[in-house]
């Protein structure tokens, strides 16, 4: 029998050019030897749904096509099941952190071509609490807000601009939290911008925002940027672009496999860009938890 893989896309990602391009991906698996279906998500958790059933019902490939957000409501499906099938991806969201880390192509077809080659590694996972997982980043901040603020309508419309254009409509009111970071390797309290734990390099299409980053090494990245004017943050974002910003002074940088996240004050969670419940948190690596197909 042919080994099955499952496409799970979400028909509003990026500018909603996928589903035309889907002919040609299913032509792609199906000559790479593949029984190929696809599953397009109805709503918010239809994904997660969807690949947990896939995993399930013995698919050996899940393909999550769509942006971070897609990924991560599919990541969370495979990572409840105890059979967990190896994960694709076909980006065609405004980031897509993931795909950039492991090197997938934008095109969407030539994505599926690499699927089909199948180059897999293992793949770290953060963990939020006991069963909420993320692939690329556990944030708060008043900054990281605005990713789950942007409606999907303009996203759609405009891309990375929907982000530029609500990060300038919050600059004015930006302004430092009081943080509590304890890990395993270091700790932090005082004032600050935000705190991002990462499992990725890439951030919000920034390509190395934890230059140190990797999704297979065992370990979180932990970013602080500490209490900041606006010059300041101006000059830390051109200096992010080159991936020089974490020798800053007001930038703290390390490793941690345990972190417990708090506040004074009452401050929202971003998990892969979506709202994930007020802090305290406690976040852990699942070290290899599933098996990737890289660019």
């Amino acid at each position: 029998m042919r080994p099955r893989i499952r496409l799970i896309y979400n028909p509003t990602a990026g500018k909603e050019a996928f589903r035309q391009h889907l002919p040609q991906i299913l032509q792609i698996l199906e000559s790479a030897g593949y029984e190929a279906s696809c599953h397009a998500t109805a709503g918010p958790g239809d994904a997660t749904k969807e690949a947990f059933r896939a995993a399930n019902d013995g698919f050996q490939v899940v393909v999550a096509c769509g942006g971070d957000g897609t990924v991560n409501e599919v990541v969370n499906g495979l990572a409840a099941s105890k059979t967990r099938p190896i994960l694709g991806i076909i980006p065609s969201g405004t980031a897509n952190d993931l795909a950039r880390a492991l090197e997938i192509p934008r095109n969407v077809e030539e994505a599926a071509r690499r699927i089909a080659q199948g180059q897999i590694r293992s793949l770290d996972l953060g963990c939020v609490g006991e069963d909420r997982y993320f692939v690329n980043i556990a944030a708060f901040g008043r900054l990281t807000e605005i990713t789950y603020e942007v409606p999907s309508k303009m996203k759609t419309m405009l891309g990375h601009l929907a982000y530029y254009m609500k990060g300038l409509e919050r600059l004015p009111g930006l302004r430092a939290i009081e943080m509590k970071i304890t890990s395993d390797t270091e700790q932090f309290e005082g004032p600050a911008m935000l705190c991002l734990v990462t499992n990725s390099r890439a951030v919000g299409g920034f390509e190395r925002v934890a230059p140190r980053a990797s999704v297979s090494d065992g370990w979180l990245d932990v970013l602080i940027v500490k209490q900041s004017n606006l010059g300041d943050l101006i000059r830390l974002v051109s200096t992010a672009l080159m991936g020089d910003h974490t020798q800053d002074e007001r930038v703290v940088y390390f490793h941690a496999k345990r972190i417990e996240l708090s506040s004074q004050e009452e401050v929202d969670l971003n998990i892969d860009g979506e709202y994930g419940g007020r802090l305290p948190h406690k976040v852990t690596i699942k070290e290899g938890h599933l098996q990737v197909i890289s660019g």
